[in-house]
């Protein structure tokens, strides 16, 4: 009696202490898209981590460029093993062929369509090429065969070999596939992948399977076909080692809902329900908790059957956090500081800054998974088998462990013990400090939290942990924030689009300040070519910053002024970029865009300093603007063959849109001429504007649109870059022009939205967003919305939200994780500033 009155208390304290988070658990408003990637781990280009998959548990957690980041977790309850999260059960498998994400193989290629009997033993391969597994695009685990090519094939065939005993094994097939592939045994079909994707998914062989396999040498042969985006070809086998009785399924995913900062999962788990929230907390207002590499992982367990159960709660990762490629050594401990434990793991190199480029991950500095609220474990893979087996670490564990093979890496293990309970709740934290974060004009620096190096990792793990109530809070203030604007510039739609978007733009940028004291907030163009502050993808990405802080918008452009005003860029117009991220010493894009980066500029500071209703920030750079203007004056009314934004299918010259940007560039300009009292520019320029936009209006009419090219007959294209004329109220181009031009869009749309130009189907969704905000009212707005929305929400292309996609398919052309999509702010940034003007 006594012991049921104990657990009775125990259960009711576990309950009430947690009844005042509850709020913390459940999304300020349940989520009906379905994004093409949820994000889990999000703060900066590097860790920025996804789960491209309907389930938490249907695959691997990886990085935006597609190495694979794994977080693992299972839910024990009452002895049963329920996994929510990570796809495969590596902990309770052994390989026995290793697949390329652990070992490189020799395998036999090819390009070009073989003879149908490819896949038999005896085939002869003769002109097949020699190459290593695994075969794939950039970025993906293990490749190192490089095979990328759009709408391509390729073939491949292994020789594996098997052990008698091996055969009697529980076998697994490990695949990894991008988009569908086909695996033979001994000329006979073995298996097909069940998706368009999938990274190290493990297949259990039935018994008829197996039977396609033998002792000795096997000839495995693949097939994979990709269509967009990146590829990826991989096999590998492996063995159950769970002992007799062991029992793990998965958990069953009740819902999955995506706010601004949180991403909200449920599972049930037998009789336990389990609450998951991944909160990356980048209050756009606190510069500190934008930069901060801290994470929060809160859990809850809830029981749905009226009675108490036994539970633990398990999360595990790997060193590949911290990995460019798997098989880099690294280092990784146990260590205790200000008092609580942490699991560190870094390479061992730690070659800081040493890599530039594109789809590229992070192996400089060092991932943390923080103890607080659990029981953390270091150990090899054995070891942390053995605790999810029995529930309990014993003696296993190590405090320190070096590696220098993929497939040995040991795992990270946070484990909670809820003991006995109906209702409970806790959370840990998980963080990634670069050490050095941004390379600029040959100076490394820190990011902006660490304030010159003041505050330390462990210094912002102790801020978290001390303020987390009030932070989670915040977090859900911004959360509600962003989707009632949403909600009221549109609809639920647009509001679950803003929800989902707003991580994606943040974390694709670095904050840090420089040695005289500038604000710096540069973005890298993820996936298109990793130039590190690209003024193209600052300008659509805009106006999410001109809404909630334009010290982040100044923070892109600042230096972009400087690079031209100390003389290290020389032209009479602005800059591509200043370098490839994380190295931010100059323009490395190999064209130029005069017409486009100037325009940029001009119109962005305008907009500042409209908002501010002072040119103090552009004071400095004066002379520079000035110039900039006086190029889009002499050169904007009919381009020349200029690279511009919008080249996707070639770039022509005579760009109607590009006229466009460059005459509100000028508008622009004058409108900050009159700011600083300067009465007699301002009515020069305003005037050349206008002179401008009539011959435009003219020579770009072609009977109910307006032309791509001027000189071309039977062409149109979207003219987002008009939008400014109807926020600015500046009315430059006749009101007819958009009148005639947005009807006529409409009439072209396709069923995930509106092309870019006559030439493809395919579109910019950003720039559909601005076009839909030039529209009269919220009914038309919406006409274009929509389908943005079934795109994002019915798209097979499992990738974080592209910006670049086929208006007929929903499938992406390219690009991913851009933070081009805080252009689709564009909408209540229009309703905010139309409303001030009323």
């Amino acid at each position: 009696m006594k012991k049921l009155a104990t657990l009775l208390i125990g259960l009711t304290l576990a309950f009430t202490a947690n009844a005042q988070n509850d709020d913390f658990f459940e999304p300020y408003r349940e989520s009906a898209l379905r994004l093409p990637s949820n994000p889990i781990l999000m703060n900066d280009p590097y860790l920025s981590i996804w789960s491209p998959f309907d389930h938490l548990y249907d695959g691997f957690t990886q990085h935006w460029a597609r190495y694979k980041k794994p977080l693992n977790g299972i839910l024990r309850v009452d002895g049963v093993n329920y996994r929510f999260m990570g796809g495969e059960p590596r902990e309770i498998l052994e390989t026995l062929v290793p697949a390329g994400d652990e070992e490189d193989y020799d395998a036999l290629y090819t390009r070009e369509r073989p003879a149908d009997n490819w896949t038999a033993v005896d085939f002869n391969a003769q002109g097949w090429k020699e190459g290593k597994g695994a075969f794939g695009s950039e970025g993906n685990t293990g490749v190192r065969t490089l095979w990328k090519d759009y709408d391509s094939d390729i073939w491949v065939r292994r020789v594996v070999n098997f052990k008698e005993e091996d055969l009697r094994e529980e076998l697994y097939l490990i695949l990894s596939f991008d988009d569908d592939m086909e695996v033979y045994a001994n000329g006979k079909l073995l298996a097909k992948s069940s998706s368009h994707y999938g990274m190290g998914v493990s297949k259990r062989l039935s018994e008829q399977q197996k039977s396609l396999l033998k002792e000795g040498g096997n000839m495995i042969a693949f097939h994979c076909h990709n269509g967009k985006g990146g590829a990826m070809a991989d096999v590998g086998f492996a063995k159950d080692i769970a002992p007799k009785g062991y029992q793990e399924q998965k958990a069953r995913q009740l819902g999955c809902d995506v706010m601004a900062t949180s991403t909200y999962y449920t599972f049930r788990c037998g009789g336990l329900d389990l609450d998951l929230v991944f909160t990356a907390p980048m209050l756009i207002d606190d510069l500190d908790m934008v930069s901060t590499p801290i994470n929060y992982i809160s859990y809850q367990v809830r029981s749905n059957d009226g009675k108490a159960h036994q539970a633990q709660l398990f999360i595990t990762t790997t060193p590949q956090m911290v990995l460019n490629k798997n098989d880099q050594p690294t280092e990784s401990s146990l260590i205790t500081e200000h008092g609580v434990e942490y699991l560190k793991t870094g390479t061992i190199e730690q070659p800081y800054l040493a890599k530039a480029g594109d789809n590229i991950s992070c192996d400089w500095g060092y991932f943390y998974l923080c103890g607080l609220n659990g029981k953390l474990t270091l150990g090899s893979q054995s070891e942390i088998r053995n605790l999810l087996i029995s529930g309990s670490a014993q003696a296993v564990g190590s405090r320190l462990i070096r590696n220098y093979k993929a497939s040995t890496m040991p795992i990270l293990a946070y484990e909670h013990d809820f003991g006995t309970t109906a209702r409970a709740a806790s959370y840990t934290m998980v963080g990634y400090d670069e050490v050095y974060d941004m390379e600029y004009m040959f100076e490394r620096y820190k990011a902006y939290w660490t304030h010159g190096g003041k505050v330390s990792i462990f210094d912002a793990f102790d801020k978290f942990r001390t303020q987390y109530a009030d932070i989670m809070a915040k977090a859900k203030a911004l959360d509600k924030r962003i989707y009632d604007d949403g909600l009221k510039a549109g609809n639920a739609h647009y509001a679950e689009i803003l929800s989902g978007c707003y991580r994606q733009v943040l974390a694709a940028h670095k904050l840090f300040m420089d040695k005289a004291g500038n604000l710096l907030y540069f973005c890298k163009e993820n996936n298109s070519n990793g130039c590190v502050n690209t003024v193209d993808l600052t300008y659509p990405s805009a106006p999410l910053f001109l809404l909630y802080n334009p010290d982040l918008l100044k923070g892109m452009m600042t230096s972009i002024f400087e690079y031209s005003k100390s003389g290290r860029w020389n032209k009479p117009f602005a800059a591509h970029d200043l370098g490839t991220y994380p190295i931010a010493n100059g323009q490395v894009y190999g064209g130029d865009m005069p017409l486009e980066e100037s325009g940029n500029m001009i119109i962005l500071a305008a907009e500042l300093c409209r908002l501010e209703g002072s040119t103090r920030y552009v004071d400095p750079y004066w002379d520079v603007i000035t110039t900039w203007a006086d190029y889009l004056v002499e050169n904007g009314q009919d381009p020349t063959n200029q690279l511009c934004t919008d080249d996707f299918a070639g770039h022509w010259a005579h760009n109607c849109n590009l006229s466009v940007k460059a005459i509100m560039g000028v508008v622009g300009y004058a409108g900050m001429c009159r700011l600083r009292g300067d009465l007699k520019a301002y009515d020069k320029y305003l005037a050349k504007a206008r002179e401008m936009a009539s011959k435009w209006e003219k020579d770009a009419r072609e009977g109910d649109h307006y032309r791509l090219a001027f000189d071309r007959d039977n062409t149109w294209s979207l003219k987002y870059n008009m939008v400014w004329d109807k926020l600015w109220g500046t009315k430059v181009f006749p009101g007819s022009v958009m009148k005639r031009e947005l009807p006529f869009y409409l009439k072209q749309q396709n069923r995930y939205g509106v092309p870019l130009d006559n030439r493809k189907d395919y579109t910019k969704t950003d720039w559909v967003m601005w076009v839909a905000a030039m529209t009269k009212d919220n009914k038309d707005f919406l006409k274009f919305m929509e389908p943005v929305y079934n795109y994002i929400n019915e798209t097979s292309s499992r990738v974080p939200l592209s910006d670049w996609s086929y208006t007929t398919s929903g499938q992406w052309v390219g690009f991913k994780a851009r933070s081009v999509v805080g252009g689709y702010w564009m909408k209540v940034l229009m309703d905010r500033e139309l409303a001030k003007s009323k």
